[in-house]
C-alpha cells in the first residue's frame, strides 16, 4: 500500500505523524518502533515544511517478507549544501538543537539522503519488523 500526504502546513506534519502510528500499527511494529519511526518521520516532515519550503511524503507499508513502514519525503527547497554536516549532532541552520536529521538516521533501520544546493531535498527512511 501507497500514498501520498502534502505537508504544506503545521497541521500536516500532524497529520504525517497521525497516518505513520497508523501504518506502524498496521505493519506490527512494536512500540517501541511505532515510536521511533514516528518521532523520525516527525522530525523530517516538520523539516521539510521549515527548510524546504514544503513537499510531500510517499508512505509505504511493506509486505512480507520485508515487513514495515518505508518513507521518502521530498522537497523543492534550496537543497542541503553539506549532507555530513547537516548529519552532525548540534548542527543547526534555525533555531533547533541541532539533532534532527542525525536523529532520524539513528531511529530508522535505514535512512538515505539525496540532496544538493538549489535542488531540492529526498529524504527515505523506514523501520523494519
Amino acid at each position: 500500500m501507497t500514498e501520498q500526504l502534502a505537508i504544506r502546513t503545521s497541521e500536516d506534519v500532524v497529520r504525517v505523524r497521525q497516518r505513520v502510528r497508523t501504518l506502524a500499527v498496521e505493519a506490527g511494529l512494536s512500540l517501541v518502533d511505532q515510536t521511533k519511526i514516528v518521532t523520525a518521520a516527525s522530525e523530517i516532515a516538520r523539516n521539510t515544511l521549515d527548510y524546504g519550503g514544503g513537499g510531500h511524503v510517499v508512505a509505504e507499508l511493506m509486505p512480507p517478507p520485508r515487513r514495515g513502514v518505508r518513507l521518502t519525503f521530498v522537497d523543492s527547497g534550496p537543497g542541503i549544501p553539506n549532507i555530513d554536516e547537516a548529519l552532525r549532532d548540534g548542527f543547526t541552520t534555525g533555531n533547533g538543537l541541532g539533532l534532527g536529521l542525525g536523529g532520524a538516521k539513528r531511529l530508522s533501520s535505514e535512512f538515505a539522503i539525496d540532496s544538493a544546493p538549489g535542488q531540492g531535498t529526498r529524504i527515505m527512511i523506514a523501520r523494519w519488523k
